[in-house]
């Protein structure tokens, strides 16, 4: 018998990120999906009230935290995950291709500290592999296309998306990160929409679409099959990563996108202190064929 989840959501307005609690209605046993560490580029101040706000209600339902999942490495927030690994002894979890990831922007920052393989991680997830938490099956499914590691997890009649599309009036996920693709894009996100119609689909973001001025992230694989404005309604997949790689053009980078990777590349870890015992976040620095040197 498929058991249905608890869904607590819990929104990050300054990063429009969605944090999920999902338990087990019968034993406890939850995990937190995609959880955001607040962070002021300013100052370079870190807090934890977002996450903070997600272990009291866990412990006001006397709920066991068991897992930190990650979708992916996120561009637009810093993890959570350590702190409520700290907290309550959780593993953090991510999908195996991160090492893919991490290959990618390694080099960029020179991040020699981290360790080779996803090893930073408690444990990388295979495409189909299925665990538990508590008595829920927690299925993962591979939905590569915004980046090359982002897997979606399939929990009971609920699946949590990530960043492959948004609410049906707002569209779908860039695929102009490096290692991005809007073909395979497509193919994950009509990955997702292969499943039953009335499938509950749990949104990473929301931007509230022109004309709606409420925040929502819950919608069903038949509203999307339908309505999403970047692939519903029968679009081709020729006709998607046309219009996909037009809007990509016009994007600017996310503003948290620097300190983001390189610190969710290592699991939500800062890069090691330095001999005055601070942390510091690297910002590559790229000379266009005009600029002095």
């Amino acid at each position: 018998m498929t058991v249905t989840p608890d869904i607590q959501a819990f929104f990050d307005e300054p990063t429009n990120t969605i944090s999920y609690l999902v338990s087990d209605p019968s034993t406890g046993q939850s995990a937190v999906i995609d959880p955001v560490l607040n962070y002021d580029p300013k100052s370079g101040e870190v807090d934890t009230r977002s996450v903070e706000t997600i272990l009291k209600a866990a412990a006001d339902r006397k709920l066991t935290i068991a897992w930190a999942l990650e979708t992916h490495a996120h561009a637009d927030h810093l993890s959570g995950a350590p702190y409520i690994k700290a907290k309550t002894g959780a593993k953090i979890g991510i999908g195996e291709h991160i090492k893919d990831v991490q290959r990618i922007f390694r080099p960029i920052f020179n991040a020699t500290d981290m360790k080779p393989d996803g090893g930073d991680f408690d444990h990388l997830f295979k495409d189909g592999e299925v665990f538990k938490i508590g008595n829920l099956a927690v299925e993962c499914i591979y939905t590569p296309g915004h980046t090359p590691a982002d897997l979606s997890y399939k929990i009971g009649d609920a699946v949590f998306v990530g960043d492959t599309m948004f609410m049906p009036d707002y569209g779908t996920a860039r695929a102009d990160f490096p290692g991005g693709d809007a073909h395979q894009l497509y193919r994950s996100i009509w990955k997702l929409l292969s499943l039953p119609p009335e499938t509950r689909l749990f949104m990473c973001h929301d931007y509230k679409a022109p004309g709606r001025d409420t925040y929502a992230w819950e919608t069903t694989v038949r509203e999307q099959r339908e309505r999403n404005v970047h692939i519903g309604g029968g679009k081709t997949e020729d006709e998607f990563v046309t219009a996909r790689k037009t809007r990509d053009a016009t994007l600017s980078a996310p503003t948290l996108l620097l300190p983001s990777i390189q610190v969710n590349i290592r699991a939500g870890a800062f890069p090691p202190a330095e001999d005055n015992g601070v942390r510091y976040l690297r910002i590559p620095v790229t000379f266009k064929a005009t600029a002095a040197r």
